[in-house]
C-alpha cells in the first residue's frame, strides 16, 4: 500500500459508487417502487435506505466524471478530446442501445412473446419505451454525459487560459469557508431547479420534457470540473470535512424528517404541501454537501495507491453498462424461487458481479474490437 500526492481518491470513489449502483438497482427489485420487474413480496425497509442513495449517488458519478473530463482535456488538444468522449460514450450508447438494453424489455414484457427471436425485432420499430421497445434505460447517463461534455468544450477551454484568472480566484473567495464550499455551489443549483421544475413533465421523462432534470445533473458535472480545476478549493475540503460532517448530518435528519411526514411514519405540524417543498429542497441542498462531505474525507483517508484498483477500474465502465441487463436476466428467475427477500437481494447481487466479472475478462478485455465497443481503450 502506498500513499501518493496523486487524486487516487477519484479511483476509489468512482469503484465505491459502482458497486452502491449494483446493490441499489438489484434492490429495486425488491423495495415498493415501480421497476422494470418486480419480486412477488416487496419490503417497505428497502425503500428507507434506498431514498437517500437515490439522492446523490448519480449526482456523484457525475461529479467524478466532470473531474475526469478535466483531466481528459488537460491532456488533449480539443479535437482530440471531441474524438476521445465520442468512441468512449457515443459508440458504447448506440451499442448498448441495440443489445444491451433490449434484453431488460424483452425480460419485463416475456410472457408477450415466443421468444427472444420474436421480441427482438420490435427493437426496430423505433417505437419509444414504454409503448414500444426502443430506449436507452440506465445508458442515460452515458447520453447526458456525452451532450454534458461537448457542451462544456468552451468552458473548459476558457479555464485552461488566463482569462479565466480572476473567475477563478472569485470561486476561491466563494468557497474559502465550509459553509461558502457548502451552500454557495448548492444555491446555484436549487435556483436552475427553482426556474426549470415547473416544466417538468413527471408522466413521460422525455428528454424534451426533462430539461429540469438534465439542468440538475449537469451541475454536477459542472462543479467537478470547477472544483477540480481550481486546485485552491479542491485540495480544501479535506480541512473543512469536520464542518461538512457536521452539516450532512444535520441536513440527513431534515431530510427523513420530511420523507417519514410524506410517507406517513410521522406527523408533523405544517402542511403536507409545504413538506414536499422542504423535503425536495433539502434533498437538492443536502445532495451537495453529501457528496462535498464524502469527498473531502476520501481526500484525508483514500488517497491511497493500490495497484488491484487501476485494473478494477478499468472494468467498471463495461460493468455499468451490463449490470442492469444482468440483473434483470438473474432477477426474473431468482424472484421465482422460494426463498426470503434477504437471500434473493444478496443471490441477485453477487452472481450479478461475478456474471459481469465473467463477461469483462472473457469476452471483453481481451479483444480490441468489443473493447472498443465498451468504449475502452486497445489494448
Amino acid at each position: 500500500m502506498k500513499i501518493t500526492d496523486r487524486q487516487h481518491e477519484l479511483d476509489w470513489l468512482r469503484f465505491l459508487a459502482i458497486v452502491i449502483l449494483l446493490f441499489f438497482h438489484t434492490g429495486m427489485l425488491f423495495n415498493p417502487w415501480g421497476w422494470h420487474i418486480k419480486n412477488p413480496e416487496t419490503s417497505i425497509s428497502f425503500k428507507y435506505w434506498m431514498i437517500w442513495l437515490h439522492n446523490w449517488r448519480m449526482p456523484l458519478l457525475l461529479f467524478i466524471s466532470g473531474a475526469g473530463t478535466w483531466l481528459a482535456l488537460r491532456k488533449r488538444s480539443t479535437g482530440q478530446y471531441a474524438g476521445e468522449r465520442f468512441k468512449r460514450l457515443f459508440i458504447p450508447l448506440v451499442f448498448g442501445i441495440f443489445v444491451i438494453v433490449p434484453p431488460q424489455i424483452y425480460f419485463e414484457h416475456i410472457d408477450e412473446y415466443a421468444g427472444y427471436a420474436d421480441f427482438y425485432p420490435t427493437v426496430f420499430e423505433f417505437v419509444a419505451y414504454p409503448e414500444g421497445s426502443f430506449s436507452w434505460h440506465h445508458l442515460w447517463f452515458v447520453a447526458y454525459l456525452f451532450l454534458y461534455s461537448l457542451i462544456v468544450i468552451p468552458f473548459l477551454i476558457l479555464l485552461r487560459s488566463a482569462k479565466s484568472d480572476g473567475f477563478k480566484r472569485f470561486c476561491v473567495r466563494i468557497c474559502a469557508s465550509p459553509f461558502g464550499v457548502a451552500f454557495a455551489p448548492a444555491m446555484l443549483i436549487l435556483i436552475t431547479q427553482i426556474l426549470l421544475r415547473p416544466y417538468y413533465d413527471e408522466e413521460t421523462h422525455a428528454l424534451t420534457d426533462d430539461w429540469a432534470y438534465f439542468t440538475y445533473y449537469f451541475m454536477f458535472f459542472f462543479l467537478g470540473i470547477l472544483l477540480f480545476s481550481v486546485k485552491a478549493i479542491y485540495d480544501s475540503l479535506q480541512s473543512h470535512r469536520n464542518w461538512l460532517l457536521v452539516m450532512s448530518i444535520f441536513l440527513l435528519v431534515l431530510y427523513y424528517g420530511f420523507y417519514l411526514h410524506l410517507t406517513g411514519d410521522i406527523v408533523l405540524p405544517w402542511h403536507e404541501d409545504v413538506v414536499d417543498v422542504m423535503f425536495g429542497v433539502t434533498g437538492i441542498i443536502g445532495c451537495w454537501v453529501w457528496i462535498v462531505t464524502i469527498v473531502a474525507f476520501a481526500q484525508r483517508f483514500l488517497r491511497i495507491e493500490q495497484p488491484w484498483l487501476k485494473h478494477v477500474n478499468e472494468g467498471l465502465y463495461p460493468f455499468y453498462i451490463l449490470h442492469q441487463t444482468v440483473i434483470i436476466v438473474i432477477g426474473y428467475y431468482v424472484c421465482q424461487w422460494d426463498w426470503s427477500i434477504l437471500l434473493k437481494f444478496w443471490t441477485v447481487s453477487l452472481l450479478t458481479l461475478i456474471v459481469c466479472a465473467g463477461i469483462y475478462f472473457v469476452l471483453i478485455r481481451p479483444f480490441n474490437a468489443v473493447r472498443f465497443l465498451f468504449g475502452m481503450k486497445p489494448r
